[in-house]
């Protein structure tokens, strides 16, 4: 099925500055990516929680959750996993829209489709955040016990065994959770989101 020429794009009556305005704080996308194992869904889920507690508009969009419902048809192959963060950077930018900040835990390995989803918000909407730990320490923690399965050929295609990550050039934040505790990365987080008057 191809896309559709019959549709026109309505302009909402509540703008989005409307809505930073209601919420006391601007809206923009935290991408978490790095390897898995990297510590993507605990920060993310840590810096949500710390929004919410004071009481700004949040959510956690995670990749394995988005994977149970909107992505169940997509495989791990490179071009399901292009159309799997495409379609997370059309999801986050209408949570944008709406006035939250939305913290988006994807390992999203390749730059071009994190160039592509930056593309689509304005300057300073996206804030791409690199967590930046070595693949030896996250098969060390393996969670899941992903790498092991990778290991055995188990799971093909598996980012930093039998696919690569490429790492970003420009990341607005590089948190090495190695070797900063989740308190020191949220903090750390915070303070560039302080800086950029978005809180």
């Amino acid at each position: 099925m191809g896309k559709s020429n019959h549709i026109t794009w309505h302009e909402s009556t509540v703008t989005k500055h409307d809505r930073h305005q209601l919420n006391g704080h601007k809206s923009c996308v935290l991408w978490f990516t790095g390897l898995s194992g990297s510590g993507k869904s605990t920060l993310a889920n840590a810096v949500d929680h710390m929004l919410f507690q004071h009481g700004s508009q949040s959510y956690v969009l995670d990749g394995d959750n988005v994977r149970h419902g909107l992505n169940s048809d997509l495989s791990f192959r490179d071009v399901d996993r292009k159309e799997n963060i495409r379609r997370i950077g059309e999801v986050a930018k209408l949570f944008v829209d709406s006035g939250q900040i939305v913290s988006s835990a994807f390992i999203s390995p390749f730059r071009e489709d994190r160039d592509l989803v930056r593309n689509m918000f304005a300057n300073e909407e996206f804030i791409e955040i690199f967590l930046n730990c070595p693949i030896q320490v996250c098969e060390d923690r393996d969670p899941k016990g992903l790498y092991k399965k990778a290991r055995k050929g188990e799971i093909p295609h598996f980012t930093g065994i039998s696919s690569p990550y490429e790492s970003p050039f420009y990341p607005e934040i590089i948190i090495e959770t190695n070797k900063l505790t989740v308190e020191q990365s949220i903090s750390k987080i915070v303070g560039y989101l302080k800086d950029k008057e978005i809180l």
